[in-house]
């Protein structure tokens, strides 16, 4: 099936609308060439003359009268098409589907976005929760944070601020199984492992020596804030952001040990696909983010 060609159609009503084709040509911004050589393309594609052209007067023959017609409303409804587009584009209304992982999204992005939102009441966010690493792309979303060393990608990121990662125990592990003070120690415990981080655990210590260690024990998950029920029952050795396990270092079910030998900062990051088109709903939620989440400190980290 072949397409109309909505481009002649369109300089077709310019063209009846400023009943010349130099003035339609200024109208539109192309030059008189072209719009005669569309004009001519649409004709031989109809098989008919749309116009009665001399030297002093151009007249729609009949055959273009009841097409300038159709032509015209073509044309309008396009202006209508990108009007409305524009209009959706710059009004802080409609969708945003917004991700983000599951511990860091309860505790420090749902607060705040409830304020967004009476910020913003023309603005609906569908709000996805999860560990694991989503295509934001492929799923459709229009911003993603993420914490992570991040891979080359085609996707647009902006570095918000560091996570800080603590090894931590509970007191009754330590005192049952001993505290180790060198991480190559850490392969005598039992540890509690993050499914969603790849890899052994890296330490970075004193003197600029570097450790990884890999990771051997009865529990993996992949949710961070479920693997802290076993840590408190003293199963085991886990590295957890802070978002996660202050307050249980507050409170005492948990404390930190290798405090020498810390885990090296990650980012957290703000992803968006690779357009730098963005409608103003998710340019506003991307400012309201990026200033709520970012570390004043970032530029040093």
């Amino acid at each position: 099936m072949r397409l109309p060609d909505l481009e002649a159609w369109a300089i077709f009503a310019s063209v009846v609308e400023h009943r010349s084709f130099s003035a339609a040509a200024d109208a539109v911004g192309l030059s008189k060439a072209t719009v005669s050589k569309a004009i001519t393309r649409l004709e031989a594609h109809l098989g008919q003359s749309l116009f009665h052209r001399t030297s002093r007067r151009l007249a729609l023959t009949e055959a273009g009268k009841p097409l300038a017609e159709h032509a015209a409303r073509i044309l309008a409804e396009a202006r209508a098409a990108e009007e409305s587009a524009h209009d959706a584009a710059s009004a802080h209304t409609g969708r945003v589907r917004l991700a983000a992982p599951m511990s860091f999204g309860v505790t420090n992005v749902a607060p705040i976005l409830a304020e967004f939102l009476v910020a913003h009441p023309g603005i609906e966010v569908d709000f996805h929760l999860s560990d694991a690493r989503v295509d934001i792309v492929a799923e459709g979303f229009d911003v993603a944070l993420r914490i992570a060393e991040l891979p080359d990608s085609s996707l647009r990121a902006r570095r918000l601020c560091s996570i800080q990662a603590h090894t931590v125990a509970a007191p009754s592990y330590l005192a049952k199984h001993g505290t180790p003070t060198h991480p190559a120690q850490l392969g005598e415990h039992q540890l509690v492992g993050y499914s969603n981080v790849v890899g052994p655990w890296r330490f970075h210590g004193p003197g600029g020596a570097d450790v990884s260690v890999r990771l051997q024990g009865q529990l993996t998950a992949n949710s961070g804030e479920a693997i802290v029920p076993a840590l408190i029952a003293g199963l085991g050795i886990a590295r957890l952001p802070d978002f996660i396990v202050d307050r249980h270092i507050a409170s005492g079910a948990l404390v930190t040990i290798l405090d020498d030998w810390a885990p090296a900062k990650i980012g957290l990051h703000l992803l968006t696909p690779p357009s730098p088109l963005r409608p103003a709903r998710v340019e506003a939620l991307i400012d309201f983010l990026a200033a709520r989440l970012r570390d004043p400190n970032a530029g040093q980290a």
